[in-house]
């Protein structure tokens, strides 16, 4: 039964919808607890990452990371979840 279910989530699908659903975690260790307090939108839509921030000074600060937080977030999925990163 084990081997049954852990064949089950290496399933590219079904271990991308995991991967979306540990993603506010995911974002939360990459960026923080204060700058993930201060996230009010968190959306996966076609691989690209809509993220919306309260604080303009973080929102302009996390723009320029744009590329880095991509690649950690697809680092720590172990797959490509995310292609771009939009920060609003």
């Amino acid at each position: 039964m084990g081997d049954l279910l852990e064949e089950f989530f290496k399933r590219p699908y079904v271990a991308a919808k995991v991967a979306e659903g540990k993603l506010p975690d995911t974002w939360r260790t990459i960026v923080g607890d204060q700058a993930a307090d201060l996230t009010t939108e968190l959306r996966l839509e076609r691989h690209i990452l809509h993220v919306r921030i309260r604080s303009s000074v973080l929102r302009s600060e996390l723009f320029y990371q744009r590329d880095a937080l991509r690649d950690e977030i697809n680092r720590r999925s172990g797959m490509q979840l995310v292609n771009a990163v939009i920060i609003r």
